[in-house]
């Protein structure tokens, strides 16, 4: 019997890393949150332990009814419904920054799970790679 192709195999090539996004940016006005969300959906397509954490003015991009008609942009933030397609299901809102923002879980694209900066912390020093943006 022949050995299966490389390309038909079903199993994930190389190890599996833990990866924390940590979005700080507002949506627009920059190309951080874009590629974030694009680098994002790359590791998950490889079979990433991917969390994706959102804080500061972050939490924007996933803020619900974004109108981008004035900018002259393309509104992104419908991108992130994707996510849970690619199994990034780690999904964290700092407590303190959607707070001092006027916001709640309600006024958000999807669902994710409100923790504290000590929790965020934590879930830092679980992770093998962080990359902020």
């Amino acid at each position: 019997m022949a050995e299966p192709e490389p390309w038909e195999d079903d199993e994930p090539e190389g190890p599996v890393r833990k990866f924390m996004y940590v979005n700080r940016r507002a949506p627009y006005g920059t190309i951080y949150a874009l590629e974030s969300l694009e680098v994002v959906l790359i590791a998950a397509a490889f079979e990433q332990d991917v969390t994706l954490v959102f804080m500061d003015d972050g939490v924007y991009q996933i803020k619900k009814e974004q109108n981008t008609d004035a900018i002259g942009v393309k509104n992104f933030s419908p991108t992130y419904r994707a996510l849970e397609g690619y199994d990034v299901e780690k999904l964290y809102v700092e407590r303190e920054s959607l707070e001092s923002r006027g916001l709640t879980t309600d006024d958000l694209i999807v669902p994710v799970q409100v923790i504290d900066k000590d929790q965020v912390a934590e879930l830092m020093e679980e992770q093998e790679v962080i990359l902020s943006f």
